[in-house]
C-alpha cells in the first residue's frame, strides 16, 4: 500500500514504549539490541521500565522515540508490503523520518539524535525558559501576540493550534495577554526548556557543526522539512532544514496541507499516541491516518492495510 510515513515528536514518550515489540517480534528485538551496542548504553531499559523522569529527559527521549519510530516501521514491513510516497516528522521525528527512508543508517541517526539531545538539554539547563500551547486563535494572533512579548512561535501544528516558547517572562504575559488577543486558551506546558525558540541557539550551532559527519544521500521518496515546509531538494539542503529547525517554528500544518494539496490521503503515524492524527483531523478531514504505537495497534493496523489494498 502506497503512504505517507508520520514520525512525532518529543512529549509523546511513555514508560513501556517498545516493550511489547521488543517480546514479540525479532527484527525489533534486534534494531533495539543494536541500538543499544551503538549507544554504548541500556536505552532499551530506559524505554521499557523509566523511571519516568530519565525517559523524559531530552537526552534520552529524543533516540527513544527515533528508535520506537523506525522498530513499528520494520515491523509493520515485515508483514505487510508498505512503499512510502513521502515522509515526514514533527520536529524531533523529522530525523526519525530521514532514516525511515534511507537519507542515512540507523545508527548514524541514532547518534546525532542523542547529540541533538543532549545539546538541547544543555541549553534548557543554561537559562530558565519555557512554552506555552495557544488554542482558537489565528495564527496571525499568535505571530502578534509572541512578537509583542519577546518570545518566539514554536509550533504552528494545526488551524486553531499553535505553540510559542520563550523566556518564563514573556511566556507569562503571552499566556495572560492571550484572550484579549482572541485566544480561547492558553496554558503553559510541562517542558524543560524553549524548544525552537532563540534559546536553543547554542545546541543549533553545535548540531550544524556535527550534521557535517552525518553520511547521507538523497532519499528515494520526497521528506518534508519542518523549518520550510517542503521537500529537500539535495543532502546539503537536509543538513541546512535539520540545522536550522532547532531553534525555527515547526511548520507542521502547512507541510501537511502541501501533502494533501497533491493528493496524498493515506498516512501511518508510528509511534507513542496518536497526537498527529489527531492535527490530521483539523488540517484535512478526507485524510486516513493509521497510528501504531504497540502490538494491538499494529495488528489492528495491518488488518486496515489489508482490507484497503
Amino acid at each position: 500500500m502506497k503512504a505517507v510515513l508520520l514520525f512525532p515528536g518529543q512529549g509523546a514518550q511513555k514508560v513501556g514504549m517498545g516493550k511489547d515489540l521488543y517480546e514479540a517480534y525479532p527484527a525489533a528485538k534486534e534494531m533495539m539490541d543494536k541500538a543499544d551496542t551503538a549507544l554504548g548504553m541500556p536505552l532499551t531499559q530506559i524505554m521499557f521500565e523509566g523511571p519516568d523522569d530519565q525517559l523524559t529527559r531530552t537526552c534520552n527521549c529524543q533516540p527513544a522515540l527515533y528508535l520506537h519510530g523506525l522498530a513499528l516501521l520494520e515491523v509493520l514491513r515485515s508483514i505487510v508490503d508498505i512503499e512510502p510516497v513521502a515522509a515526514a516528522g514533527l520536529s524531533l521525528g523529522e530525523f526519525t523520518a530521514h532514516a525511515a527512508v534511507g537519507t542515512y543508517s540507523m545508527e548514524e541517526g541514532l547518534a546525532i539524535v542523542q547529540k541533538r539531545g543532549a545539546y538541547m538539554e544543555e541549553a534548557c539547563q543554561a537559562a530558565p525558559s519555557t512554552m506555552a500551547a495557544m488554542i482558537g486563535g489565528s495564527d496571525e494572533a499568535v505571530a502578534a501576540l509572541a512578537a509583542e512579548c519577546g518570545i518566539d512561535v514554536a509550533n504552528y501544528n494545526c488551524p486553531g493550534q499553535t505553540v510559542v516558547s520563550g523566556s518564563e517572562e514573556g511566556v507569562d504575559k503571552a499566556v495572560a495577554g492571550a484572550r484579549p488577543a482572541g485566544i480561547k486558551i492558553a496554558k503553559k506546558l510541562n517542558v524543560a526548556g524553549a524548544y525552537h525558540s532563540r534559546f536553543m541557539k547554542s545546541a543549533q550551532e553545535k548540531l550544524i557543526v556535527e550534521l557535517e559527519n552525518v553520511d547521507m544521500v538523497m532519499p528515494p521518496v520526497p521528506v518534508y522539512c519542518n523549518y520550510e515546509a517542503r521537500p529537500v531538494t539535495s543532502t546539503e539542503d537536509i543538513r541546512k532544514m535539520l540545522g536550522a529547525q532547532v531553534c525555527g517554528s515547526v511548520r507542521w500544518a502547512a507541510a501537511m496541507k502541501e501533502l494533501t494539496d497533491k493528493g496524498e490521503r493515506i498516512f501511518i503515524e508510528m509511534g507513542p499516541g496518536t497526537s498527529l492524527a489527531g492535527m490530521m483531523s483539523r488540517i484535512c478531514k478526507e485524510a486516513t491516518v493509521i497510528s501504531i504505537q504497540d502490538v494491538a495497534s499494529l495488528l489492528a493496523a495491518v488488518e486496515k492495510i489489508q482490507s484497503m489494498d
